[in-house]
């Protein structure tokens, strides 16, 4: 059984959030062995400087490095990446776990992004859209779809 990993930054507090990641979490564990890391998000000023941002990125993204198995498969989500739909991320899924890939390991950054290095390490940069959305609700939002990815691949009505 495949491994998915969803790493973030940051830590959900709001329930609504919290309900949902885990009704999602719940779903993917008959198709995966599912899990999330939460990586702490930098602190900064109410108005860093770029320079403030980009160490911020850094830390976070060795933060993040640290925690990536040998091997794994790594899809970065930011917002320049490719954008696909749901049967065509279901097809990747899928042909990662044909070649027999263990683990696939969705990176969800924080309210800045990724740092450059982590989105060097990935194997597929996606995007949900050029939208800008709440990375809470990006995870959110990235759990359903990979849930549907495992539903578009077993042929359930799921997917309409």
């Amino acid at each position: 059984m495949v491994g998915i990993h969803v790493i973030c930054v940051g830590k959900m507090k709001e329930r609504f959030y919290l309900d949902a990641a885990a009704e999602y979490a719940k779903r993917l564990g008959g198709y995966c062995r599912f899990r999330v890391t939460e990586i702490p998000e930098e602190r900064l000023p109410d108005r860093p400087a770029p320079a403030q941002i980009q160490l911020a990125l850094e830390r976070e993204g060795a933060a993040i490095l640290a925690k990536l198995p040998k091997g794994g498969k790594i899809v970065a989500m930011c917002i320049e990446g490719k954008t696909m739909d749901s049967p065509q991320l279901s097809r990747q899924l899928k042909d990662w776990m044909v070649e027999g890939n263990s683990d696939i390991v969705f990176l969800v950054g924080g309210s800045f992004g990724l740092s450059q290095t982590v989105k060097e390490k990935a194997h597929l940069r996606l995007s949900m859209s050029p939208m800008t959305f709440p990375h809470h609700l990006a995870r959110v939002m990235l759990l359903e779809q990979i849930y549907r990815g495992f539903k578009i691949q077993e042929g359930s009505g799921y997917h309409k």
